[in-house]
């Protein structure tokens, strides 16, 4: 499971229609098995996304957006800040803190996002 990876779907308007009603301009997205991004995906943004596949992986799909729901909706209270309150969610503090560690996926621990606070 740790070495699977989803499908990555290039030049996509699924970001750009998300935008329309998001706290932020989606670049990509990572939605069950797939990831959508709205130009040529670079590395790092295969990285990020991956990152969450495998947080998505770790609670069955559903569960992940679910809490990730909870922490967006948690972090809005508690900051008044939608973009704010997108970042400090762990699921992204995991993603953001690791897309740049080329070596991150094949190390990466189960449930490392568990470290990361709201």
């Amino acid at each position: 499971m740790k070495n699977w990876k989803p499908l990555f779907f290039e030049n996509s308007k699924i970001p750009v229609l998300l935008s329309k009603i998001a706290p932020i301009n989606i670049f990509a997205l990572s939605f069950s098995f797939f990831v959508w991004c709205r130009a040529e995906m670079p590395e790092r943004t295969k990285r990020h996304e991956t990152i969450h596949y495998q947080q998505q992986l770790e609670l069955f799909m559903v569960f992940q957006w679910i809490m990730y729901g909870a922490f967006w909706l948690w972090g809005y209270i508690k900051y008044r800040d939608g973009k704010k309150a997108y970042y400090q969610c762990p699921f992204e503090q995991e993603a953001y803190a690791n897309d740049t560690d080329v070596d991150y996926l094949e190390n990466r621990k189960r449930f490392a996002w568990l470290q990361y606070r709201v």
